[in-house]
């Protein structure tokens, strides 16, 4: 199937006999669903659903096509020059696939991009730059802390990263006393921060780890909603220690 059918749709669509919706639709307001759709496919590859993730990334790529078009119209590029643009970019990062350049290992390859990215910087004042503000504040709080490290700003040990975390508990508490709600969330915000350097310092993704915890949650929550059930019980009716018993359970048998 060439792309073009579908680059033919997306102008049909946007066209005066196409959809009153999608001709309504600007860059902004299709904002939200690249979002969505890139999460949905972050799902279906987290459950290794492939007839899913094959879906999912057709819809992603409609989207990309659906900004294709919107810039086409407005004169600037189509979908013809984002592939040109990947393309040269892809074979210019890596010369040693397409030129003669030789980088041998996965750690070579990984040392000569961060140089090649430093040369294609484009008014970049900082090394922290280039990391979007638009990006959940988890996953750039983990890669700006990458980027830190990387010229050498971090802890040795992991011993002394555990010791600015107790130090900020310990801070978070005194704001807690105080009753301050700025300082609260200000002090929160720095545990938050030293949790994901944690990770970064063992090289766990803290956004991967997140998000398998809140499915393991969901699950455990679930058990208790269908014991409960079977109970005759509603949720509001048990108690702390009844919904405990519940929930241990469901983490043995989720074992």
């Amino acid at each position: 199937m060439d792309i073009g059918k579908l680059v033919n749709i997306v102008a049909k669509l946007r066209s005066p006999q196409g959809c009153p919706w999608d001709k309504e639709q600007t860059r902004e307001t299709i904002k939200p669903f690249i979002i969505e759709e890139f999460y949905e496919l972050i799902d279906a590859l987290d459950g290794n659903d492939l007839d899913n993730v094959k879906e999912e990334l057709g819809d992603l790529l409609f989207q990309i096509v659906f900004q294709s078009q919107l810039s086409k119209e407005e004169g600037r590029f189509d979908i013809n020059d984002v592939i040109e643009g990947v393309t040269e970019k892809m074979i210019r990062r890596h010369p040693h696939v397409f030129g003669d350049k030789k980088l041998e290992t996965s750690g070579d390859v990984a040392e000569w991009w961060e140089e090649h990215k430093k040369k294609e910087a484009k008014n970049h004042e900082s090394v922290l730059d280039n990391v979007p503000k638009s990006l959940p504040a988890m996953l750039r709080a983990h890669k700006i802390q990458l980027k830190a490290t990387k010229v050498g700003f971090d802890w040795e040990r992991i011993e002394d990263v555990f010791a600015k975390l107790e130090e900020e508990i310990r801070e978070f508490k005194d704001a807690l006393y105080k009753k301050d709600q700025t300082e609260i969330e200000d002090e929160l915000g720095d545990i938050f921060f030293v949790l994901i350097r944690i990770s970064n310092f063992i090289n766990v993704n803290p956004e991967d780890a997140l998000r398998k915890t809140i499915e393991k949650f969901i699950q455990r929550f679930r058990h208790i909603e269908i014991q409960s059930s079977r109970q005759g019980k509603k949720l509001s009716e048990m108690t702390l220690a009844e919904m405990n018993v519940l929930w241990n359970e469901a983490k043995e048998d989720l074992k």
